[in-house]
């Protein structure tokens, strides 16, 4: 993709907030989405389903055996190693795109929900907390939990996209999408304190992120029914609506500044997850 990387192409929001990340950092954070986002587009590919099976495996192959001529997996095994990065992470990451690779895919309960998003979101936020040297032990945890938070708001946006792909992570239902979306903003709220003890040049990218990120989900409640909802397509947030919360995020600054407040995360959530997953472990 020569002078464009993954990062600007296809997430928006994230390049956003990226924008006042250190030059060096973001590069960094680049690599990590470029390997994300590969591993993501091949579940997500037109190729039937044994070939996305096929292709993925390659991948996962690939990486696992470091076939560095693959500049995205060099890039990505960089990252690990400088940033002490577990490779169950990674594992955890490929189980959650490996999981999406079946006729259909339907989750029954809360449960799976949680452990579906902390495998495919949550393990990225936990990495980039890795990127931006965060060492306390709550804010990684809430790290996930911003992780979390966006993919529920992913998956309460992409309802009916989803289901065209035989998804069904939720009900095609309002108040189902409703529930999906409060509980993201029990996780966007947990992390909020944690933000405090990101190193400090990084602390503004981080709460443009959340806040550009939680704004999708006050944009889905304003279709106020499913059949708004239905008509509407695929929420974003305009330019706009991204410098107004922007500008929301620098009070967001000076109120974190002006608090010391312990790191605090979804703890009972994060219960749920280590029944199937040792969150230690990859902490």
């Amino acid at each position: 993709m020569s002078d464009k990387n993954y990062l600007s192409i296809y997430a928006k929001s994230f390049n956003w907030a990226g924008f006042f990340l250190p030059r060096k950092t973001y590069q960094k954070c680049s690599s990590l989405y470029d390997f994300c986002r590969t591993v993501d587009d091949i579940a997500d590919d037109q190729n039937e389903l044994g070939i996305k099976k096929k292709n993925l495996s390659v991948f996962k192959n690939d990486f696992i055996n470091k076939n560095f001529n693959n500049l995205i997996i060099k890039n990505m095994w960089d990252l690990m190693i400088n940033h002490e990065i577990s490779i169950k992470i990674i594992e955890d990451l490929f189980a959650g795109v490996e999981s999406d690779l079946n006729e259909k895919v339907q989750l029954n309960s809360k449960k799976d929900l949680l452990i579906y998003s902390y495998r495919v979101a949550g393990t990225v936020g936990l990495m980039m907390a890795k990127i931006l040297n965060v060492k306390d032990k709550d804010s990684m945890n809430a790290a996930i939990d911003l992780g979390i938070a966006m993919q529920l708001t992913n998956i309460a946006r992409d309802v009916i996209e989803d289901s065209k792909n035989n998804r069904f992570y939720i009900q095609h239902d309002f108040d189902v999408i409703s529930n999906t979306l409060t509980l993201a903003d029990l996780f966007y709220k947990s992390c909020f304190t944690s933000i405090n003890k990101i190193p400090f040049n990084f602390r503004f990218a981080i709460l443009v992120a959340r806040r550009v990120y939680r704004k999708i989900g006050d944009e889905i409640l304003k279709t106020s029914n499913i059949e708004g909802y239905n008509k509407a397509g695929k929420v974003y947030v305009n330019n706009i609506g991204k410098i107004y919360q922007t500008v929301l995020s620098l009070l967001d600054l000076i109120k974190l500044s002006l608090k010391d407040e312990k790191s605090h995360y979804m703890s009972d959530e994060h219960l749920l997850i280590n029944e199937e997953i040792d969150l230690n472990e990859r902490i």
